[in-house]
């Protein structure tokens, strides 16, 4: 897929400015570690791949249940250093909210607060470029707990892999596609997946999920980028 830069952020800058800002020491010590360069090659950056499990899709109402994540390469996927929590939700979470993820009130009731694992959480997303599927749900979630805990929002560097599916999906329509201005395609996680003739996995496990988005950058680069792509090109 030709290359589409995106307006991107020069991070390492930006953190400099962040720490300098910031008034909480747990994101002035995230702030503090340094990111790769903007022309640092995908195939040499450090990335991790984040899900969260959520009571419902608005973060204003929504609570935070369960978070999954694991670092990665675009070699392989580091499954050793996974890291995994379930967090207790500020309000009761509803029948609905548990037949799709699964957590149950039991499995919550003696779990931390997602408060208990934030600075855990900074810990492991440091250093590293965060790859997510569906930037604008994950990220907003962030953003939400992370201003009720510190009064500050968090800045983080995210390829998002559903948007690359959708810039391949757009990249193979045809004029008459365009015309009659045909659907581009199902973007969801598993969908996505079974393109690049990745397995099915269980769906809504905040690790198997971060798991997976992982597993899917490495094939989209794989088919649609070049090794030395510089990380510029996708994050944002």
């Amino acid at each position: 897929m030709r290359s589409q830069r995106n307006q991107s952020v020069d991070w390492q800058q930006q953190f400099q400015i962040l720490q300098a800002q910031a008034e909480d020491a747990r994101l002035r010590s995230y702030y503090s570690e340094e990111l790769p360069e903007q022309t640092t090659p995908l195939a040499d950056a450090p990335l991790v791949a984040l899900d969260l499990e959520t009571t419902g899709l608005d973060p204003d109402q929504s609570e935070i249940v369960s978070i999954g994540l694991v670092p990665f390469s675009t070699q392989r996927v580091y499954l050793r250093d996974y890291r995994h929590w379930v967090v207790k939700p500020r309000k009761p979470m509803s029948e609905d909210s548990i037949l799709i993820h699964g957590i149950t009130h039991s499995d919550v009731e003696s779990a931390p607060s997602f408060d208990a694992v934030f600075e855990q959480l900074l810990g492991a997303l440091a250093s590293k470029i965060v790859v997510v599927h569906c930037r604008s749900i994950e990220q907003e979630f962030l953003n939400r707990r992370c201003l009720q805990i510190t009064g500050e929002t968090l800045k983080l560097p995210i390829i998002d892999t559903m948007e690359i599916e959708r810039r391949a999906l757009e990249g193979r329509r045809g004029a008459l596609d365009k015309l009659l201005r045909r659907p581009l395609g199902s973007l969801r996680l598993a969908d996505a997946r079974k393109r690049y003739s990745l397995p099915a996995y269980q769906a809504h496990h905040a690790l198997t999920d971060a798991i997976a988005t992982a597993e899917l950058l490495q094939a989209q680069l794989a088919y649609h980028y070049r090794p030395d792509t510089p990380v510029r090109d996708l994050w944002v």
